[in-house]
């Protein structure tokens, strides 16, 4: 190390500075001044428009058509399926499908105790002189099996049609009614309240912000000639 000062460097030649703040202030300050006035409008855009605008539809058209929805809509169909779907099938589960049921099973398994275990011992104990009297037998238990099942599946007709008179057919005609009087009218009123308030706050927001705000952006980018 010799201890000598570091030298300075040279400070650029007096036309090179001069260019580049040449180059700046024709370039880098409108660039500077476009993005200020941007950002300005923005600002102003949310604050005095796009803010007030959001908290009037949320005020009276979001929380209006939200309780509407929640009162004409949500809480009486929760009504109807709790009142005219879960229970009345509830009710017919308890009081008459699971006593069928049972009644199937008890049928079932009596007719196996009582009559298919002793064919079957008594066709091991007489093989040859009893297959006469098993397949009399097997004829007489196959055709009370088909009467059983025939009644059950007559008894199930007669309920599933008095399910569909009694409890679907009203739970349908209570669906339509439902969708008719409040689901349609809800629907045609949010159609109308977007297209008389979100529309023309639109077609405003475009014609009397954007519109401006684009035009002056073009011509100061062409009074610049920043414009290719």
């Amino acid at each position: 190390m010799t201890g000598r000062p570091t030298p300075r460097p040279e400070p650029p030649p007096p036309l090179v500075a001069a260019f580049a703040r040449g180059v700046a202030l024709v370039v880098v300050l409108p660039v500077r001044l476009l993005w200020e006035l941007l950002v300005g409008a923005g600002r102003l855009l949310h604050r005095w428009l796009l803010s007030p605008l959001g908290r009037a539809l949320r005020a009276w058209v979001l929380r209006p058509l939200a309780w509407l929805a929640y009162h004409l809509l949500w809480v009486p169909l929760t009504w109807l399926a709790r009142h005219l779907v879960r229970r009345p099938l509830s009710w017919a589960l308890r009081t008459l499908v699971r006593p069928v049921a049972r009644l199937v099973v008890v049928a079932v398994d009596w007719l196996i105790r009582h009559l298919l275990v002793p064919l079957v011992r008594l066709v091991g104990r007489l093989f040859g002189p009893a297959l006469t009297a098993l397949g009399r037998g097997l004829w007489w238990l196959l055709r009370l099996a088909w009467t059983a099942l025939s009644y059950a599946w007559r008894l199930a007709g007669r309920i599933l049609r008095a399910l569909h008179r009694l409890l679907l057919r009203p739970v349908g005609l209570a669906l339509r009614w439902a969708w008719r009087h409040t689901v349609a009218p809800l629907g045609r009123a949010l159609r109308a309240a977007w297209r008389h308030t979100v529309t023309p706050a639109a077609r405003w927001l475009n014609a009397s912000v954007l519109t401006p705000v684009r035009e002056a952006t073009r011509a100061l980018l062409a009074a610049l000639n920043l414009r290719p």
